[in-house]
């Protein structure tokens, strides 16, 4: 699923981390829900997959998820 063979690129987890990281390099914090409506301006990414790229972020340490539901990227 980081990079399928089958599929196409824009639905892999490796290519919507690039977004999410695009994103974040713009504002350095963002809400959750805020940061999914813009990555799917770009993308027609559903909320499931969006999830799976947040959750690799994550275990990657790039990006968090803290208390008050706004989304850093790690330094």
């Amino acid at each position: 699923m980081l990079l399928p063979n089958d599929i196409h690129p824009k639905y892999s987890i490796y290519y919507n981390g690039g977004l999410v990281l695009e994103e974040l390099k713009n504002n350095k914090e963002i809400e959750f829900l805020d940061l999914y409506q813009r990555i799917k301006e770009k993308n027609d990414i559903s909320f499931s997959l969006f999830v799976f790229t947040m959750d690799w972020l994550y275990l990657v340490d790039i990006a968090y998820l803290d208390k008050d539901g706004v989304i850093r990227k790690c330094s």
